[in-house]
């Protein structure tokens, strides 16, 4: 035999009273929310790479570009645009690493890294996203020597920062030494030792190349033979005002 309901009349009064509050709260909140202004919600922390491929249930490439697209879209949120510098750069390096530990052969994390992040106008999260450049580099210098040459072109043009361009330029010539890298790749270090006027590293550079047998294109020969002849012109230019100059074996 089913229970009799009871009427409304039968509910206390205080109680009704009580129920109409809290119905008046949760309008009164919901309109405060669609009225209050947006915020941008914090880049959280990447997920670390074992976690991620396990999540990615056997298809780690998909799993990578998935994270890289969170990434990416991550900066345009509900009523707010969040620009580059607002983000946590060092969270956003772990995304990139993780993204690029499942997926080795993408260069996605790496061109978004010193082409895109890198840009920010704010040197210390530039240099962060240089370092992660530079440490993926390391990893596999053959397939990976564009983003550094380009963390190179960030640290002099962008940074103004010769040392630590030099120090990349350097890591190329000596790792990246596979057949398929451009000769340009490999002087780099040369024109960087130029800008910081240090013609005799840099004429010592360009005949280690030349003697090396690294270069082998005539016409990139050819164009390493005048560059030593202006190099040695402009290390004799002093000479012309009386100054002591040095002797080169080249």
């Amino acid at each position: 035999m089913a229970a009799a309901q009871r009427p409304w009349t039968s509910v206390p009064r205080p109680l009704c009273w009580l129920l109409a509050a809290c119905l008046l709260l949760q309008l009164g909140w919901r309109l405060a929310q669609q009225h209050a202004p947006a915020q941008a919600r914090p880049l959280p922390a990447a997920p670390p790479p074992g976690v991620a491929r396990l999540a990615s249930l056997g298809e780690p490439l998909a799993m990578s570009k998935a994270m890289l697209l969170y990434l990416q879209s991550f900066e345009d949120q509900p009523g707010v645009s969040l620009p580059w510098r607002a983000l946590d750069y060092d969270r956003l390096a772990g995304w990139l690493e993780t993204a690029q530990t499942l997926d080795p052969r993408s260069r996605y994390a790496l061109v978004a890294a010193s082409e895109v992040y890198a840009g920010v106008a704010d040197p210390q999260r530039a240099r962060r996203m240089l370092a992660f450049v530079a440490a993926s580099f390391a990893a596999n210098p053959q397939q990976r020597w564009p983003a550094m040459a380009q963390a190179v072109l960030v640290a002099k043009h962008q940074l103004h920062d010769l040392p630590l361009a030099l120090g990349y330029a350097r890591a190329l010539r000596q790792l990246a030494t596979g057949p398929h890298v451009p000769p340009w790749v490999r002087e780099m270090e040369a024109f960087i030792l130029e800008d910081m006027d240090q013609l005799d590293s840099a004429r010592l550079v360009i005949g280690g190349l030349i003697a090396s047998g690294q270069i082998s294109d005539p016409h990139e020969l050819a164009f390493l033979a005048r560059k030593l002849d202006e190099l040695a012109k402009k290390k004799a230019r002093p000479c012309a005002r009386g100054a002591i100059c040095s002797k080169l074996p080249f």
